[in-house]
């Protein structure tokens, strides 16, 4: 798929294109390698949660929540 196609996809269809990648790269989580500075930005939000600064949410209601301001 090219950028312009890419381009050419509605919002939902973009989203549920990243979800489809993601899932077929997240399958073999040993050849995943986090960034150097993701276990400092999940402390921090440790940190934010810890302090009640920051509210956890359910994935999917995260998801269903994109997916509705996206249609």
């Amino acid at each position: 798929m090219s950028g312009t196609e890419i381009q050419q996809l509605s919002q939902v269809e973009k989203l549920r294109l990243m979800e489809l990648l993601w899932e077929d790269l997240s399958r073999d989580e040993a050849n995943l390698e986090s960034p150097a500075w993701h276990e400092a930005a999940l402390a921090e939000t440790k940190r934010r949660v810890a302090n009640g600064d920051e509210q956890l949410v359910d994935w999917e209601k995260a998801k269903a929540t994109l997916r509705q301001w996206s249609a």
